[in-house]
């Protein structure tokens, strides 16, 4: 019983997939794509997994659901298109390599939409980022335009607001504001941006003035690329220049002046300690020298006689102390004597 569950044990761990570790299985470019009404354009997917069933396409229009377009078996280059698609669009596919394209021909502004490519694997079905076709027409009905100010570098972590202002005149319809992310490795297609309006006074038109603005919080190299601010208006979508944002990584800052100063004082520090070594190594060396003998016969007679001229000074010191000691000496006995003789002579 014990090998079973020991086996059924190392079973589980093998075939145990953490979700993070797990990579993507299409490989579809994300971002925004700029093309003109009456234009073709292709849009490129690659699968290359085989345990891939199907392989799709879906048009997604603003504030709208994803809309099938295309559905191919994995090993088959003939696609189904649907009724809706099936005049402007078809799928360029080959069976080896997983190329997926999917065509458009004769752009109308209507086809301005984020388009995935989707695959089907074991009943589970799985997007790319999607990429966001962005049609234009050289006469535009819409008057409106967006303003996106410049952004700094962001240091890793480090959260900002990016603002956008529009400025556009009602048409009938709804006016919705969204932002597009082009470069970074994320969605193309962000939610949709609630702005505040007011209108501009003015005796010859009803502009409005709109401020929006998206909260990005904690940012990291993924999210590092161009967000454009849009407005969606009266059938068209009128983007912003667009800002860059930059991701500075924290471990490439600049160290700071007083990791600098640091630096610089340890090593004083050390040449300082090691000069003292140096000096401490010289003179333990040349004082055993001379108590080894190493030295010359001139250093060592220089030593000697100021030796004995030392030991001379100490002799007649300690001399000169034994003569006045004992001169000190007399002096009492004789005052001692002639108190006495003094004493006797009176008794007399």
């Amino acid at each position: 019983m014990m090998p079973l569950c020991i086996f059924l044990v190392l079973l589980s761990q093998m075939y145990e997939v953490p979700a993070d570790n797990k990579t993507s299985s299409i490989i579809q470019p994300s971002g925004v794509i700029t093309a003109k009404a009456g234009e073709n354009v292709t849009l490129h997917c690659i699968c290359q997994d085989e345990a891939v069933t199907f392989l799709s396409w879906y048009q997604q229009s603003l504030g709208g659901k994803p809309l099938i377009i295309a559905t191919r078996m994995k090993h088959s280059t003939q696609a189904s298109i649907s009724p809706a698609y099936k005049e402007r669009f078809q799928v360029h596919a080959t069976g080896q390599n997983g190329i997926n394209n999917l065509i458009i021909t004769n752009l109308h502004l209507s086809d301005s939409a984020t388009y995935y490519c989707g695959i089907l694997e074991f009943n589970a079905i799985e997007f790319g980022q999607g990429v966001f076709l962005h049609v234009t027409t050289a006469s535009s009905n819409t008057q409106a335009e967006v303003h996106q100010p410049e952004l700094e570098p962001l240091w890793s972590g480090e959260s900002v607001n990016l603002s956008c202002t529009a400025y556009f005149e009602p048409c009938a319809g709804q006016q919705s504001f969204y932002w597009f992310r082009h470069g970074a490795d994320q969605p193309a297609v962000m939610y949709p941006s609630a702005g505040q309006c007011k209108n501009i006074p003015s005796e010859d038109s009803h502009m409005r003035n709109c401020t929006l603005n998206l909260s990005l919080k904690s940012v990291s190299s993924p999210d590092a690329g161009m967000y454009y601010c849009a407005l969606a208006s009266c059938g068209e979508i009128v983007f912003g220049r667009g800002v860059k944002v930059k991701i500075v990584e924290r471990s490439t800052q600049a160290i700071p002046l007083l990791v600098y100063s640091l630096i610089v004082a340890l090593a004083v520090s050390i040449i300082v300690l090691l000069a003292l070594a140096f000096i401490m190594y010289k003179w333990q060396k040349k004082s055993c020298s001379v108590c080894k003998g190493t030295v010359s016969h001139v250093a060592c007679s220089a030593a000697s006689e100021a030796m004995s001229q030392d030991e001379d000074v100490l002799h007649y010191a300690a001399l000169s102390a034994i003569r006045a000691s004992e001169r000190h000496h007399q002096e009492d006995n004789m005052e001692s004597v002639s108190v006495y003789s003094r004493v006797k002579s009176r008794k007399e």
